[in-house]
C-alpha cells in the first residue's frame, strides 16, 4: 500500500486506506496534507454562444472527458505555447 506523507507533522507516515477511512470517519486529516504543493483555483464565469457549446460538448464525448476538461486542456495547450512574434 502506498505510504502518505505527513510532512513537518508529528502523526507521521499513514497508509492510503487508513487516510481514506480517517476521511470517512470525518476526523481532522490536516496533519497529513502537504499544504506547499496545493494548488489555488478561482472560480470564473464565461458566457459562449450556444454553436461553441455544442461542438464543445461533442469534443468532450470524442474524449470520454467533462466540457470543462477540454476547456482547460485547451486554454492550457495556448498559455504553455511559446509565443508567436509576427513581424509586418
Amino acid at each position: 500500500m502506498k505510504n502518505i506523507s505527513g510532512k513537518g507533522s508529528a502523526r507521521g507516515k499513514i497508509t492510503a486506506g487508513e487516510f481514506d477511512r480517517k476521511f470517512e470517519r470525518g476526523e481532522d486529516l490536516t496533519g497529513f496534507l502537504d499544504f506547499k504543493k496545493a494548488t489555488v483555483v478561482k472560480r470564473v464565469n464565461v458566457d459562449f454562444p450556444v454553436w461553441m457549446i455544442e461542438r464543445l460538448d461533442n469534443e468532450a464525448l470524442k474524449l470520454n472527458v467533462s466540457r470543462q476538461a477540454v476547456i482547460k486542456m485547451w486554454i492550457h495547450e495556448r498559455l504553455v505555447r511559446p509565443p508567436v512574434h509576427k513581424h509586418f
